[in-house]
């Protein structure tokens, strides 16, 4: 995924309240929460985000709750990706299985500016200002993660897999997942 988007900026512990808060859950359209995304850090943001825009932000983004509609609200508003210093564990989750890009980066916070304009170049893990004058580098997204991104999430991923009759083990993404995260268990069987 490649693309150009305007900055919006935002600090550490951006909590999944301040994204969607809990007041909007009582409908869970997309674009209702889209028309309440960061309605808690930045009052405005709804109305004039664009088709593309990227968020940047500190540490910790997405902390606080399991709620999957504040990927939702992102999602649907328009934000191409979330790139921050560290994510919560579930928010980070929730975001690949639906199909919003969420990129670790240790600088981008430091580097950019609100309303900065910038090219996303994932394939090359770096985050450039249009001006070329700045740049981030951006952690890899592994591979078994862009496959789903690619699909657009979790849930068209499968579909698309199960359609096709293409839902087997690929043993190099298995490997490259627990090099990742770890085995569940040190006594886990290996996958046929």
């Amino acid at each position: 995924m490649s693309g150009q988007g305007r900055v919006w900026k935002f600090g550490d512990d951006v909590n999944t309240d301040l994204i969607i808060s809990g007041k909007h859950l009582d409908n869970y359209d997309p674009a209702h929460l889209a028309s309440h995304a960061m309605e808690g850090a930045n009052k405005d943001f709804a109305s004039v985000v664009r088709q593309g825009d990227i968020i940047i932000a500190g540490a910790n983004f997405g902390c606080g709750s399991s709620r999957e509609q504040a990927v939702m609200a992102l999602k649907h508003c328009g934000i191409e990706a979330v790139i921050a210093r560290s994510f919560a564990r579930i928010f980070y989750r929730n975001a690949i299985n639906l199909g919003l890009t969420v990129v670790v980066s240790p600088n981008a916070a430091d580097v950019f500016q609100d309303g900065d304009s910038v090219a996303l170049d994932l394939p090359g893990h770096r985050l450039v200002s249009i001006t070329g004058n700045r740049s981030s580098d951006l952690e890899p997204v592994p591979a078994h993660v862009k496959l789903i991104l690619d699909e657009g999430g979790l849930v068209p991923f499968i579909k698309k897999r199960l359609k096709e009759n293409r839902f087997t083990v690929d043993m190099e993404l298995v490997t490259q997942a627990r090099r990742l995260h770890g085995s569940p268990s040190d006594n886990a069987p290996e996958p046929p």
